[in-house]
């Protein structure tokens, strides 16, 4: 097993602590020196500074002001404390706004923005590259060698959000003619432009904002997220030059849907991201904390099962929500200890003291308006720092799960945009998270994975809505099956190429010859229309009885594949509704609709048994609480996570498992309270 260095040797312990922003109290200086003192108080010891700083650094062109920083940074050193210093780039100085307009986006409809927000500079401009590159030169020069320098956090939160000035359109021309080999007639066969007339006949006509064009809107898409890292490392160039042995980082957004994170990931050190759950918008909270823990593992994944920086979570409320409820007691130290079991090494906040003013005054922090340590939130923060205290054998470890889902962003897009069959509900990214929810309640670590990533070392593949195929997918997925692999997937797979143009011959496309089955059709249900699935006797997937289907539902014929489930209505009664094909070693299963929850637990509940799938315990766990693990090969470090309200008596009697949080003891009854977590320890044998 193999266990990873700490995110920066120097400490090698979790990161606790939170976005802390000092120049807003530059007037108040007695709030500093409280805040060491609360940040002691809280068991916090590294906090994130300067995000949106550059006014306060730079007021006017080429004049540096660093004395507040200098002090920030001095009193965290003197206290033993530690920063993920920001470069300052998410929002830009009125002064440079107003000198350089260039450095503000453009929209769709030819508008230049006016200054304000965040988020909204113009990444392909040179003027705002070369005024990044200037102040990171100065911060990198000035704080190389300081001992609180631990993590570089450069901007944040990137959004893929468009801008189309010249400068833009211009460098996606370009990047078309580098792709296409300066081929206009093979852009124009890609993109399938001669549907309505679209044919190009020179670069500059090419503007993308027409979405009847799909290759043309991915290839943006795909455009945007490589423009965005190239300004990343532009950015980051004299960090590195300056801290070479300082990791770098940019905090992800879970699933945001803008950018690419599979290809994001490789330019970053040390993957983070910022988690926000909505948590008591219904009453199954344990539904929510699902999603959260598939989101956590793609951020594992993102680097091969490296650890990651849990960079932002509210400690309190959010602000930005319809409807803004209180966490409930207990639920933030379970949401951190899952961010910890899925393989972060820090716990980090948005934010360490709420501000007075602006349109964040009012989301969760540390240290609320009041200004000191005697509230809930800060209790329950300075608890987490208590446990993670107790975890330093966790720091590094990872998990090798035998199961993976595959999540990928370009077939998300691909399916969004795709006109048909049913623009209502498509819900990829649900669909996915449901077809993981079995694994989660069963406690079997799963990676979160994109197509391009190695499948050698799983047993059990599932691919969910698997639509786009880039090229060579298909091939490694039969190679993986032939050698004795399990692989899953459903209607809507094996339909478009990765130009968005629909395969020829038959749908599931390359996937046919692997599944056995061709789909002639997919029939679409209204949101109060169901079709029944009736699972064929004796059934050897573990199906039993009669399913619902909704949405989706594929009228298939085998070609070689065996028979699991039938439609019982509709006008396809009868027809298969649930395949398997064996090839070569193994086998390859289609499910022609989308069923369920019941269907999916009883299909994936088999095959965990029948593939001798490990789960972290053995133990019969209740609806809402999970079991996740990471390991360092002679440990495993079980996490028991309660995402409901009520207490649960769990039987841990066969698991060989000690309170790593206490007094050692193996445990064979625990007491899980309502919304709580336990860190127990066990030997590998």
């Amino acid at each position: 097993m193999k266990r990873f260095p700490p995110i920066n040797p120097k400490f090698p312990h979790f990161l606790h602590g939170g976005d802390y922003n000092p120049d807003q109290w530059i007037k108040t200086p007695e709030i500093r020196d409280e805040d060491m003192r609360l940040m002691k108080l809280a068991n916090c010891n590294t906090m994130s500074i300067g995000i949106f700083s550059w006014a306060s650094l730079e007021p006017e062109e080429g004049k540096y002001e660093f004395g507040w920083l200098d002090d920030i940074m001095g009193t965290l050193a003197d206290n033993n404390a530690f920063a993920v210093l920001a470069t300052p780039s998410g929002a830009k100085p009125a002064w440079m706004s107003a000198k350089y307009p260039e450095v503000r986006r453009v929209t769709v409809d030819g508008i230049r923005e006016h200054h304000g927000g965040r988020h909204n500079h113009c990444r392909t401009s040179p003027v705002y590259r070369e005024k990044c590159v200037a102040i990171n030169t100065e911060l990198a020069r000035r704080y190389r060698n300081h001992p609180a320098l631990l993590v570089w956090h450069v901007s944040n939160e990137y959004n893929g959000d468009p801008c189309y000035c010249e400068l833009c359109l211009a460098a996606f021309r370009q990047w078309l003619r580098k792709k296409y080999d300066d081929d206009l007639d093979q852009l124009n066969h890609e993109w399938w432009t001669a549907f309505w007339s679209h044919t190009f006949t020179d670069w500059s006509q090419i503007t993308p904002v027409d979405p009847s064009i799909h290759g043309m809107m991915l290839d943006w898409k795909r455009f945007r997220t490589d423009q965005t890292i190239d300004f990343f490392k532009t950015e980051s160039a004299p960090l590195r030059e300056y801290t070479p042995g300082v990791p770098v980082t940019t905090n992800f957004m879970g699933t945001y849907p803008g950018l690419d994170y599979w290809k994001f990931a490789a330019a970053v050190d040390v993957v983070s991201w910022d988690h926000y759950p909505s948590y008591h918008d219904r009453d199954d909270d344990w539904k929510q904390a699902v999603e959260a823990s598939f989101t956590h593992n793609i951020n594992r994944c993102l680097k091969g099962g490296r650890p990651y920086m849990q960079m932002e979570c509210s400690p309190g409320v959010v602000n930005w929500k319809p409807i803004n409820k209180l966490k409930r007691p207990g639920l933030h130290r379970v949401e951190a200890l899952q961010c910890v079991a899925h393989g972060a090494d820090t716990v980090q906040y948005f934010q360490w003291r709420k501000g007075r003013g602006g349109c964040e005054k009012f989301h969760g922090a540390v240290v609320d308006h009041c200004g000191h340590e005697h509230t809930r939130v800060f209790r329950e923060v300075t608890d987490v720092g208590k446990t993670l205290l107790k975890l330093d054998a966790v720091i590094g470890t990872t998990v090798t799960p035998e199961t993976a889902v595959i999540y990928d962003w370009e077939n998300r897009w691909a399916i969004d945009q795709a006109a048909g069959p049913r623009n209502k509900g498509k819900n990829y990214l649900p669909t996915c998270v449901a077809h993981y929810r079995t694994f989660w309640n069963a406690a079997v670590p799963v990676d979160v994975i994109n197509m391009d990533c190695d499948f050698t070392p799983y047993k059990l593949l599932i691919a969910p809505m698997l639509y786009m195929l880039r090229p060579g997918v298909a091939e490694r997925i039969e190679h993986f099956v032939a050698g004795g692999g399990t692989f899953v997937t459903t209607y809507l797979s094996g339909i478009a190429n990765e130009n968005d143009l629909c395969f020829p011959g038959g749908f599931p496309g390359p996937l046919r010859r692997l599944l056995g089955i061709w789909a002639e059709e997919t029939d679409v249900l209204y949101d109060d229309e169901k079709a029944i699935i009736e699972a064929v006797e004796p059934n050897p997937a573990g199906l039993s009885g009669r399913y619902d289907a909704r949405m989706f539902c594929d009228i298939i014929h085998p070609e070689g594949a065996r028979t699991l489930a039938v439609y019982k209505n509709q006008f396809y009664a009868g027809k298969a509704a649930v395949t398997v094909n064996t090839f070569g070693k193994g086998k390859a299963y289609y499910i022609a609709a989308r069923n369920d929850d019941r269907f999916l637990s009883d299909f994936y509940t088999h095959q965990i048994r029948q593939l001798g799938i490990r789960a972290t315990v053995q133990s019969a766990l209740p609806t809402g609480v999970t079991a996740q693990v990471r390991t360092d090969g002679s440990r495993e470090f079980v996490f028991l996570l309660n995402f409901t309200r009520d207490a649960h008596v769990i039987d841990l009697s066969a698991e060989r498992l000690r309170d790593m949080e206490g007094t050692g003891e193996i445990i064979a009854r625990l007491q899980l309270p309502g919304y709580g977590a336990k860190v127990l320890v066990r030997d590998c044998r």
